[in-house]
C-alpha cells in the first residue's frame, strides 16, 4: 500500500510564516493562519538567516550546509531557531532528502511554537514519506511521535500498524488495530469493515489466538457472508475440527446464510455424507444447485441423491431400541437434517440421560433451537458448552445475538 505523500506546498502549509523580517528587525511577517507563531528575527541571528534564506532560494545545494551551521549558531531566540528550521526544510523538500525534512520537523517542534496537532499531522506526513520509502522501522517511530501528540487521531495508530505489520510484527499490529477499534468505538462511531479485515490479517499471519476474537468482532459488526465465510474458516484452520464439528461450523454458514461458494457446499455436502446424514447432504445438494455453485456433474450430487432417505418413523422406531447415547445422538442428528429441530433437541437430551458427552450435546441442542427460534433455549443450551467444542458454541451464540 503507497501511503500520500506529503508535497511541499502541503508540509510548508503548515509552517509558511517566512523569515521575512531577516532583512529588517521592525518588519511584520507574511500573513499567516490562526494557529501559525508570528516571529521576531533577533538582530544577533539576522545577518546568518538572511545568508540562509538567500541560499535556499536560490537551491545553492553546495553552500546550504554551511549556511545553516553559522545560521544554527547565531540563533539566541525560539524565533530564531524557528525561522531556520522552516528553511531547512524547505532545503530537505527541495532535496528530497527525508532525513533532512525529519531534523528540520524536530527542530520546529523544539522551539515550542508550533501546536501539538500541527506536529501530529506532520509527523503523520512524514511517517507517510518513510512508509513509502519502505523504511517501515522509521515511518513506525514518526507515526508513534505523531499519537503521542495527539492520541485522539485514529489515522497514525492505523498506519503504525500497517507499517508493524510490514516489519513482521504482526502481533503489535494486531494490538494497535484493537486500539483503533476501541477508541472509534468509544468516540461513538463504527470502524470500517476493513478495519476489522486488517486487524484479522495481520493477527492471522502472526499466529495469534486472537485473530478469532477479531474474527468474531467482525461479523458481530458485519454480518455478512464474507465476514461468516473468513471467520469459520480462521477457526477451522486454527481447531482443526473433525468432519462432525465441521458440519456443525457449515450449518452455522447456512443458518447465516452466508453458503457463498462452491467449495462451501462441496465440503458441506461431503461432510454430511461422512455423517451418513443423507438428507441434510441431499438438501443442500438442491440448494447448492439452485444457487448454481454445485455443478448437476458432481460425482457428489449422484452419489447422496441415491442414498434413501429416513423418515419420522424411520426415526422414532429406531430411538426406541437404540442402547447407546452414541446412537441417540446420530437419531438426533437425523431429526436436524430433517429440519426437525425441535425433535433434534429433545433426542439430544435423550443422549445426555444415556451418559453421553454434555458438551456436544448441548452444543446440537443450541443449534437446534437455533434453528427453531428458541432464542433462549438455544442460549442457555450454547453457554453449557465449555472444553473443545466451546468454539463452536460461541459462533453459534454470535449468531443467536445478531437475530432480531
Amino acid at each position: 500500500m503507497k501511503l500520500s505523500s506529503i508535497g511541499a506546498a502541503a508540509l510548508l502549509a503548515a509552517f509558511s510564516t517566512a523569515p521575512a523580517a531577516a532583512q529588517n528587525p521592525t518588519a511584520q511577517p507574511p500573513a499567516a493562519t490562526a494557529a501559525q507563531p508570528k516571529i521576531q528575527i533577533s538582530q544577533k541571528g539576522m545577518r546568518a538567516i538572511g545568508e540562509l534564506q538567500t541560499a535556499v532560494q536560490a537551491k545553492d545545494a553546495a553552500n546550504i550546509p554551511a549556511k545553516l551551521a553559522a545560521a544554527q549558531a547565531a540563533a539566541s531566540t525560539n524565533d530564531d531557531r524557528y525561522a531556520i528550521a522552516q528553511l531547512q526544510l524547505t532545503a530537505a523538500l527541495a532535496a528530497k532528502d527525508n532525513e533532512a525534512m525529519a531534523k528540520a520537523v524536530d527542530a520546529l517542534a523544539g522551539t515550542g511554537l508550533v501546536t501539538p496537532t500541527q506536529l501530529a499531522n506532520v509527523y503523520t506526513s512524514l511517517a507517510a514519506e518513510f512508509y513509502n520509502a519502505k523504511q517501515y522501522d522509521r515511518a513506525a517511530g514518526l507515526f508513534e511521535r505523531a499519537i503521542a501528540l495527539d492520541p485522539a487521531d485514529m489515522k497514525p495508530l492505523s498506519l503504525l500498524a500497517e507499517a508493524q505489520n510490514l516489519l513482521g510484527k504482526h502481533d503489535q499490529a494486531a494490538a494497535t488495530m484493537q486500539k483503533v477499534i476501541k477508541q472509534t468505538l468509544a468516540a461513538g462511531k463504527k470502524p470500517e469493515a476493513e478495519v476489522y479485515e486488517s486487524a484479522l490479517a495481520m493477527a492471522y499471519a502472526g499466529g495469534s489466538p486472537a485473530s478469532l476474537d477479531f474474527a468474531r468482532q467482525w461479523i458481530a459488526a458485519y454480518p455478512n457472508a464474507k465476514s461468516w465465510t473468513n471467520g469459520i474458516a480462521i477457526y477451522r484452520n486454527a481447531a482443526h475440527p473433525d468432519s462432525g464439528r465441521t458440519l456443525d461450523l457449515l450449518r452455522l454458514l447456512r443458518a447465516a446464510g452466508a453458503l457463498s461458494r462452491p467449495e462451501d457446499y462441496a465440503n458441506y455436502v461431503a461432510a454430511a455424507r461422512d455423517q451418513n446424514n443423507f438428507a441434510e447432504a441431499q438438501s443442500v445438494v438442491e440448494e447448492g444447485i439452485a444457487a448454481r455453485q454445485i455443478e448437476e456433474s458432481n460425482p457428489l450430487v449422484a452419489e447422496v441423491r441415491g442414498k434413501q432417505r429416513p423418515t419420522l418413523a424411520d426415526l422414532a422406531a429406531a430411538a426406541k431400541t437404540a442402547s447407546s447415547a452414541r446412537t441417540i445422538m446420530g437419531i438426533g442428528d437425523r431429526y436436524f437434517g430433517l429440519g426437525e429441530y425441535t425433535k433434534a433437541a429433545e433426542t439430544y437430551r435423550q443422549a445426555i440421560a444415556r451418559g453421553g458427552d454434555a458438551n456436544l450435546a448441548n452444543l446440537h441442542i443450541g443449534m437446534a433451537l437455533a434453528r427453531a427460534g428458541d432464542k433462549a433455549g438455544a442460549t442457555t443450551a450454547l453457554d453449557a458448552v465449555t472444553g473443545p467444542d466451546a468454539g463452536i458454541a460461541q459462533f453459534w451464540s454470535l449468531y443467536l445475538k445478531l437475530q432480531a
